[in-house]
């Protein structure tokens, strides 16, 4: 079981949400989990054009280096997405992945996965702005949310260490949810509801999104 930490800083080794992602994982590693880290600002990929090739094929026609984060994104049992608040929402680079996994969502690939979403931001509790919008932007693809954290750079040495700390137990508790297979009934619900939906949509255009409306016919719309 593999468990992949995706940190979304521009700002390096000295990213407090590196450190955050890192704990997170470090959290996994402790009870037997494979581990990596990817990070997003030394990677090469390009914005979405809304082309809609990869609904038609399953596949984006542009080459760049999405294709090898997908395939680990998709290869992972969890997940670790890591931001800072810029200007009320995660960096460019992390909202320009999301951006590139339209099929993701249409087909909801994530299914079965479990996600922690971490944050830091400059302000009082502005970290929120990205924890609450990365842990429903997960939900909406399908997996589940063990929970995020977040911290205010502001706030002093104190509260990083603290911050790091509940992310290594974060981490724990994520490994242990895959393990068990943990099933968030009032998550479920949703993936259910979202499930619906985008088979509907994919309905709606079967003629033109042909790579999605085979995925969905091959589960025989379950």
């Amino acid at each position: 079981m593999k468990i992949l930490g995706i940190n979304a800083s521009p700002k390096g080794s000295k990213s407090e949400t590196l450190k955050l992602v890192k704990a997170v994982l470090n959290g996994a590693k402790s009870k037997g989990f494979k581990v990596e880290l990817v990070d997003l600002c030394k990677l090469n990929i390009e914005y979405c054009n809304a082309c809609g090739v990869c609904y038609k094929k399953g596949k984006c026609l542009k080459k760049d280096d999405f294709q090898f984060l997908y395939k680990k994104l998709l290869a992972a049992d969890g997940l670790v997405m890591g931001s800072p608040n810029y200007f009320r929402s995660v960096t460019a680079q992390m909202k320009t992945v999301i951006d590139r996994m339209a099929d993701a969502v249409h087909c909801q690939l994530l299914t079965g996965k479990y996600s922690v979403n971490v944050a830091t931001s400059g302000g009082p509790g502005q970290y929120l702005q990205v924890t609450d919008y990365l842990n429903e932007i997960m939900l909406n693809f399908g997996s589940f949310v063990t929970g995020s954290i977040g911290v205010s750079i502001r706030s002093g040495p104190r509260a990083l260490e603290s911050a790091g700390k509940k992310a290594f137990q974060l981490g724990c508790a994520l490994a242990e949810d895959i393990r068990a297979g943990k099933n968030y009934r009032k998550q479920r619900r949703r993936h259910e509801e979202n499930k619906k939906y985008f088979q509907d949509l994919v309905m709606m255009y079967k003629d033109e999104w042909i790579y999605e409306y085979k995925y969905w016919d091959k589960k025989n719309w379950q």
